[in-house]
């Protein structure tokens, strides 16, 4: 049991939770001044595109990102993805115009392409199957503490210096991830060198079949996340929270500790238990930001909402890797996020058009997404409880 732990939270590991943390800090530090940048630029009504151009690009990559991390090898993967933030940070204070602008968002979305896919990869690799949800938990604390360091700092640098300070400091804490996980050891046997031919896709390497339910529970999830991303900056500004990423900080610092033991749950008493909490309390905190109308309540809305994205990601991880084979893990995790991402997209893009820079329609937009985690709570209720009770579900152990 000693060799175990050591396998799984040694050196490699600690460096990919680092790497993770600055990654997460740097493109999440930008986020809740977007929408006023983009205003400045005069793109007002392009806001529900800052979100999901983003997303776009990642979920278009995952095919590509998941083929090379089985191909070519995990820490590639996660060096590209990181790179890209580092070029971008230079480059949003080049922009001066509004297709300018989005055209940079579309092609930042390529670093949670990567990234991501890579790390969760590599997890996999390095933890046994009894404590794949701790794991995962662990690698979600840490990116989360990147999550709510990154909109608090960037908050603070963009209210006391330029924005394009901001900028820089996001593409330094992208350029510090990359020098961490430079010289990890690979986990791939035998990776092949690069070459072009590796970017031909083929349908059946876009998706994994194996993993098709937690990828709907995933995006039918996601959406909310969308929708926060990119609508509580203008609804912080209504209720009058002048750090518009106070809230980020509040939900990801609510996610913190459940990760973990929502992970270790997870393990013990099966992923799809966890989710029934997760999806059920996802749902009604999204009722309850839709129904608040205080800094106070938003906030303690921000708990909530946290501490049910912190049970639902990591399980749904862990429950993606059980169900995939090792040889296809990379296209597996590529599968779950392609899910992310398109949440993600028609969240920010939808809650965007509902939105219509109305402050009346907050209401509403919010309830629509808490509609979509409805679904997810009843899909694992109604459709994979049958099937698992059935022996649907066949975990690659």
């Amino acid at each position: 049991m000693a060799e175990q732990k050591e396998r799984v939270y040694g050196l490699q590991f600690g460096l990919l939770c680092l790497s993770s943390f600055l990654f997460f800090s740097s493109f999440n530090m930008i986020i809740p001044e977007l929408p006023n940048y983009l205003t400045s630029l005069g793109g007002e009504e392009y806001k529900g595109l800052i979100i999901s151009l983003f997303t776009l690009t990642a979920g278009l990559s995952r095919p590509f990102s998941g083929k090379l991390a089985d191909k070519v090898g995990r820490v590639p993967v996660m060096v590209i993805g990181s790179l890209v933030c580092v070029v971008a940070g230079f480059l949003y204070p080049l922009v001066g115009t509004v297709a300018a602008f989005l055209l940079l968002r579309f092609i930042h979305g390529f670093s949670t392409g990567f990234t991501p896919t890579g790390k969760s990869a590599y997890v996999a690799d390095l933890v046994p199957v009894e404590r794949r949800g701790e794991a995962m938990g662990l690698l979600g604390l840490s990116g989360s503490l990147g999550m709510a360091a990154g909109p608090a700092l960037g908050g603070l640098i963009a209210s006391e210096l330029p924005v394009d300070v901001m900028f820089y400091t996001s593409s330094a804490a992208a350029f510090l991830s990359v020098a961490v996980i430079w010289h990890m050891q690979e986990t791939v046997q035998n990776p092949e060198k690069f070459r072009l031919g590796l970017l031909r896709i083929s349908r059946r390497e876009v998706l994994e079949p194996r993993v098709l339910a937690p990828s709907l529970v995933m995006l039918l999830t996601s959406f909310s996340f969308g929708t926060i991303l990119t609508i509580i900056p203008d609804f912080s500004e209504y209720l009058g929270i002048e750090n518009k990423g106070l809230f980020f900080t509040s939900f990801t610092l609510s996610s913190l500790a459940i990760r973990f033991l929502a992970g270790r749950a997870s393990d013990k008493y099966g992923r799809v238990a966890v989710l029934y909490v997760s999806t059920g309390l996802l749902t009604l905190s999204m009722l309850v930001i839709g129904a608040v109308s205080s800094v106070t309540g938003l906030l303690l809305a921000g708990v909530l909402f946290g501490i049910a994205t912190g049970m639902n990601s990591p399980t749904i991880y862990a429950w993606t890797i059980d169900l995939s084979h090792h040889e296809h893990r990379g296209r597996a995790m590529a599968t779950m996020y392609i899910a992310l991402e398109v949440g993600i997209g028609l969240g920010a893009l939808g809650s965007g058009w509902l939105y219509g820079n109305q402050n009346r329609n907050f209401t509403m937009v919010f309830w629509s997404a808490a509609v979509l985690s409805l679904l997810a709570f009843l899909y694992l209720i109604f459709v994979v409880r049958k099937a698992e009770k059935n022996n649907f579900f066949t975990p690659d152990l």
